[in-house]
């Protein structure tokens, strides 16, 4: 009992039902009570916790529906054996924390917060049930594996990986599109992508995968003239990278190219170049070949968080919570406008979102 660490507050504005409902589910979640383990008894958790039987069984009958316990006849409760997946602890305690520091900024006490969160709980949408089936096309694997593992990550999806040579003859297949929820791709793969899978109902997600702020304000750094390359492990990725930087117009840089991190154009390239913009993973080779004569600015790819929620709330909405009116508008085919180039400027990821 004492893993469990369970505390009731009750001169807390949060229902005790609610209150003891989410220690339960984070302590099972945390390994503080293993999977196939007996909870403790009804009568046991009422006694020790010092709160109403009849709470705790609403409590035990919440996470039945929710699928973190199961009733075995004769024996007890216990956790499940798979209870369901939500997102990684550190996401979460960091999304929290985050909140409560801004609630805090604005005189907000942690009762007003969840007070607050709860009274808005009956008009955010049900959440996604379920692991949605997600089509990922990219023009190289390194590509596909680099999102892949990433929206995994944070959502509750499996991603069925395809190159974007792929996609033409896997969209001519009768229903084959009927599947998925949503198409996530590049931002440069966009139009293609969304020509490919017209008619199909797939919603098209475009997560732009952009140098990141520091990037930017490293290389705005650098006296005029400065003439800078780019690298990645592919030249796919080495070109997002290029154009993202092209997009901030920064009157400073010159680019001068880009190539893959392996072969003798790289050595080439930092024969041209005063700086050179690569991933972690290209840094070595391409300081070995640079030495002191050219500076290395490591830009590594990683989604932003706006990204995921913008995908997260679509298959939300594909999840058939939207209300009627933003159905039939997505059924005509409306959607927001695509990010204009100042707004693609001021993050490392920006996404756009259209309905085919």
């Amino acid at each position: 009992m004492s893993t469990m660490n369970l505390t009731i507050n009750g001169h807390s504005p949060i229902p005790i039902r609610r209150q003891l409902t989410e220690q339960l589910r984070h302590a099972i979640e945390a390994g503080g009570v293993p999977r196939d383990q007996a909870l403790p008894s009804i009568r046991e958790l009422a006694g020790f916790l010092g709160v109403n039987p009849n709470t705790v069984a609403r409590v035990i009958d919440d996470l039945k529906r929710s699928g973190y316990v199961e009733a075995r006849r004769g024996k007890g409760v216990f956790v499940a054996p798979a209870p369901p997946a939500r997102p990684a602890p550190h996401l979460r305690e960091t999304f929290l924390q985050d909140t409560v520091i801004r609630a805090a900024a604005l005189g907000m006490t942690a009762d007003d917060l969840s007070v607050g969160v709860l009274s808005l709980a009956g008009l955010r949408p049900a959440a996604i049930r379920g692991a949605a089936e997600v089509l990922l096309v990219e023009c190289s694997p390194p590509e596909l594996d680099f999102f892949a593992r990433q929206l995994e990550a944070h959502l509750p999806v499996r991603v069925d990986k395809m190159l974007l040579a792929e996609l033409v003859a896997v969209t001519r297949r009768p229903k084959q599109a009927g599947r998925w929820r949503a198409a996530v791709t590049s931002f440069c793969h966009l139009p293609q992508v969304e020509r490919l899978l017209k008619g199909k109902g797939v919603p098209v997600i475009a997560l732009l995968a952009e140098a990141h702020l520091e990037t930017l304000h490293r290389l705005a750094q650098f006296p005029s003239g400065t003439r800078v390359g780019v690298a990645s492990t592919t030249v796919e990725t080495a070109h997002n990278l290029e154009h993202s930087i092209a997009n901030a117009n920064l009157p400073n840089i010159a680019l001068v190219g880009v190539c893959p991190a392996e072969g003798a154009a790289l050595g080439r390239l930092v024969r041209r170049a005063d700086v050179i913009v690569c991933s972690s993973a290209a840094a070595e080779r391409v300081r070995g070949l640079a030495g002191s004569t050219v500076q290395v600015v490591i830009d590594d790819r990683a989604l932003d968080q706006r990204a995921i929620e913008m995908l997260a709330a679509l298959l939300v909405r594909e999840n058939g919570d939207r209300p009627a009116g933003a159905a039939r508008a997505a059924r005509r085919g409306l959607s927001p406008r695509p990010p204009n180039g100042r707004e693609r400027r001021r993050g490392a990821v920006r996404a756009t979102t259209q309905r085919t």
